[in-house]
């Protein structure tokens, strides 16, 4: 840890320690009785090295504040939101609450999320970039519902000795491949059984909306009167022809990925089967964990198009409405997400910390396993238009997954699959 990140670690932990808000000091935190504040923090971490960073988070404010005292509670991505409206109805939420962006809007128009925008520190506030702020920011009075701590943006993992041998310029974050380049380096490494790339597009949606944004596709128009439809013009059909160029012009990615999973095509990588993977930057932790021990791979910064832009989501923090604490609640996130704090969690995860100081931490821009490339990539970052879609999920599970899969597959056209994210999308969103 350099000796920034911990000295704003020991700042933010004095200040959590210290006076400050209606909440008073830690020690005068505690209850009526003498007792201490007791709040409970429903974490959905999952990965083995993210678990222990929140724990670990956990116990050192625990030590450090005993008239606030907080409960690590385990939950799950798979369930969660079903759990915490069950647990909203109920009136005995978990008083912090870990999720992601997408999630809030419905719970904040609901009630069930308290609105941070007057709570929020001026030091948290400040390190986190505006285009973070904007993926928990809902509703007329654009209320503030958590805080954005992680990210994911769209990386590019590559086969290192196939790129050398083929003799391609290896992109940098100021001077990354354009489209074009993509497509032309993806044919010249299509020989002798192995593919310039993969798609893995089981999930199309997302990564398509989110890439879309590199040449301004949004997918989503929002008219005078606030109402919001879909859009299929000349900016979001790029991204669309161009995999199904790769896919069926220029033979260039493998057909039989279109079904996989994102981790579903790293065996065939490891293999040679395919050179390219564009993939979430999480996705290195596989490779480096699980690809054999000769196996020479690298991370390449995001495409280019008219820009580099790219959709995100964030994961977030909030506070339940019904906290009997959230003074105190607000303290302990201040702590958990301090500079030094995110950029273990970000290590955790893999991910990309919104913290402008944690993502200067040198084990976030080192050359290993990736990190500087990934890091980087987080300046890409804008609000993925479709965070501010009601109905948007039923729209991407009943018309844009299956339209999009049989457009990837070479079933319909590109005329057809916009006419269909068009025509049956405006019906589902004209319900909401």
């Amino acid at each position: 840890m350099t000796s920034a990140l911990a000295a704003a670690a020991i700042i933010a932990l004095t200040a959590a320690c210290g006076g400050g808000g209606s909440g008073g000091d830690a020690q005068g935190s505690a209850t009526s009785g003498g007792e201490p504040v007791k709040l409970n923090f429903l974490s959905l971490a999952w990965q083995k090295e993210s678990v222990a960073a929140n724990k670990q988070i956990v116990e050192e404010w625990n030590k450090a504040n005993p008239g606030i005292q907080v409960t690590y509670v385990q939950g799950s991505w798979d369930n969660v939101n079903d759990q915490l409206v069950t647990q909203f109805e109920g009136g005995d939420p978990p008083d912090v609450i870990h999720n992601d962006s997408p999630a809030l809007a419905g719970f904040a128009s609901r009630g069930y999320l308290l609105d941070l925008k007057d709570k929020l520190p001026a030091e948290l506030k400040s390190d986190i970039p505006q285009t973070a702020w904007d993926t928990v920011t809902f509703g007329q009075e654009g209320g503030v519902y958590g805080v954005p701590f992680l990210q994911e943006s769209q990386v590019i993992i590559a086969n290192k000795k196939l790129l050398d041998a083929a003799k391609v310029r290896i992109p940098t974050p100021d001077n990354p491949w354009t489209w074009d380049e993509f497509a032309e380096i993806a044919r010249k490494l299509t020989k002798d059984g192995t593919y310039g790339v993969a798609w893995p597009m089981k999930s199309p949606v997302n990564k398509t909306l989110n890439l879309a944004l590199n040449f301004g596709g949004t997918f989503f128009q929002t008219g005078p009167d606030g109402k919001t439809t879909v859009k299929v013009g000349p900016e979001e059909r790029e991204v669309l022809q161009r995999i199904h160029d790769q896919i069926h012009k220029d033979k260039s990615a493998d057909p039989k990925a279109l079904g996989m999973g994102t981790a579903d095509p790293l065996p065939g990588f490891y293999k040679g089967e395919y050179a390219m993977l564009p993939v979430g930057v999480y996705l290195r932790q596989q490779v480096a964990e699980q690809a054999p021990e000769d196996f020479e791979w690298v991370a390449l910064p995001p495409l280019k198009g008219t820009s580099s832009n790219q959709g995100a989501v964030s994961q977030t923090l909030s506070i339940a409405q019904d906290s009997k604490h959230p003074d105190e609640a607000m303290k302990f996130i201040s702590f958990f997400l301090n500079p030094a704090n995110q950029a273990k969690l970000a290590k955790g995860d893999w991910l990309l910390p919104t913290s402008t100081k944690a993502a200067s931490d040198p084990s976030l821009t080192t050359e290993d396993n990736g990190w500087d490339v990934a890091t980087a990539s987080a300046k890409n970052l804008v609000v993925a238009p479709f965070l501010k879609v009601n109905g948007y999920d039923e729209w991407k599970s009943k018309v844009a997954t299956p339209a999009l899969q049989e457009y990837f597959a070479g079933k319909i056209s590109l005329d057809e699959v916009a006419k269909r994210l068009v025509e049956e999308g405006n019906k589902v969103l004209e319900r909401y």
